[in-house]
């Protein structure tokens, strides 16, 4: 066993854990001043509960056993699982690297409900979400499960994490209903350079996200860096161009939402095509996103605060079925439709749906289970007040006058 993959993987999981903080940053950024402890709360507590119910029981439930749907119990409390054995490195190094995606996974749902949620209700939700969502799709996907078996392929987590956040966080937004001042005010980012660091320390832990999803310190990990790092800059440029036809000057928040869609949507396919189909990926993922963004999910009247599915459960998608385009065999083994494989776009497609379908399901069974016992928004008067002073008793900027916005 190389100790150099080894401390590769180790650097890699310390870069993908430092992803959820940087999401707190950039998603507290982007909210409301009277609001921003409350919006990085929900972020950060993944950080405890996710990391725990990983050791107890969601690395076992996602990469033990042979059936179709889910792991079973062998390894709880990761029992059996080496720390020095394992295929290629000691298993229980994968076991912590797969523990900082689920950490992430869970963070981004957040964003689709800030400013409203009960604390407490998305506490619950996620702690559900983890064993009965993320853990089955982890299984499915990369411990030889049924969206294997169909032959679809996430090299980072597209489906997992990113399709699977996104479309579970639509659902809360739906099911929580929307913020009291909706369609009265607009809503606008109370922190910009917050903005700027979470994204920038998002792309950086993203590159131990894809590359690291190698699982060796090879060529493949270098191809899936660049991939990376190109679909990103290559959409941060295409909001750019967006923004300045649209509205006639690019934006900062604008130029950190393009790099955000161009990693989330060359996570599947980064070890899987190739570099100069990277830059199409990237380039073409921000008008999908603006558009959803923009223009869908107002006519639809969807809340999705911080735009959760917009980017993540779209750019996902987009990303998946690119990937299903152009997997290109000379990189990962696997052609794509440009390639002349039918089969594998059509089981991106499939891949696709189902994490939809399964993710959106159990999160509104979820949610509506912890509706019947508990509130899961606070009040009117609540939400004016701010969710900082009513869920955690603290305020961000103990100087300020109370003039919010």
């Amino acid at each position: 066993m190389k100790t150099g993959n080894i401390a590769f993987i180790l650097i890699c999981s310390g870069l993908v854990f430092l992803m959820t903080p940087a999401l707190a940053f950039f998603y507290g950024g982007l909210e409301r001043r009277k609001n921003i402890l409350n919006t990085m709360m929900m972020v950060i507590c993944t950080l405890g509960l996710a990391s725990i119910l990983w050791i107890a029981i969601g690395y076992s439930l996602s990469f033990s056993g042979d059936h179709l749907l889910v792991g079973n119990l062998d390894k709880v409390f990761f029992n059996h699982v080496s720390m020095t054995k394992g295929d290629g490195i000691p298993e229980g190094l994968f076991a912590a690297f797969q523990m900082m995606f689920a950490l992430i996974a869970t963070a981004i749902i957040t964003g689709s409900v800030v400013g409203r949620m009960k604390f407490s209700a998305i506490f619950l939700f996620i702690a559900a979400w983890i064993i009965l969502v993320y853990a089955p799709l982890a299984h499915m996907v990369w411990g030889k499960g049924l969206l294997d078996a169909i032959g679809s392929i996430d090299f980072a987590g597209g489906n997992v994490v990113h399709i699977s956040s996104g479309i579970s966080g639509l659902v809360l937004a739906y099911v929580v209903g929307k913020r009291r001042e909706y369609a009265q005010i607009e809503y606008r980012p109370h922190n910009i350079p917050f903005v700027v660091l979470g994204a920038g320390l998002l792309w950086f832990g993203w590159f131990g996200f894809n590359a690291g999803s190698a699982l060796a310190a090879d060529g493949l990990a270098i191809h899936a860096l660049l991939t990376t790092n190109t679909a990103a800059a290559s959409a941060m440029l295409s909001w750019m161009l967006i923004e300045k036809l649209v509205i006639g000057k690019p934006t900062v928040v604008g130029a950190c939402t393009g790099a955000v869609v161009g990693l989330v949507a060359i996570t599947p396919g980064a070890g899987f095509v190739s570099l100069w189909s990277s830059i199409i990926i990237g380039f073409l993922v921000s008008p999908f996103c603006f558009y959803f963004i923009s223009v869908i999910k107002q006519k639809l009247q969807l809340d999705d605060a911080l735009d959760a599915f917009g980017c993540h459960g779209v750019g996902g998608i987009f990303g998946g079925i690119m990937t299903g385009i152009f997997a290109d065999p000379a990189v990962g083994g696997k052609a794509g439709l440009f390639y002349g494989n039918v089969q594998l776009f059509l089981a991106q497609l499939e891949s696709i749906v189902f994490t939809i379908v399964f993710a959106g399901l159990l999160s509104f069974v979820i949610i509506s289970v912890i509706k019947f016992f508990m509130p899961i928004r606070v009040t009117d008067s609540e939400e004016a007040l701010g969710m900082d002073r009513i869920e955690h008793d603290e305020t961000a900027y103990p100087t300020f006058m109370g003039l919010d916005s």
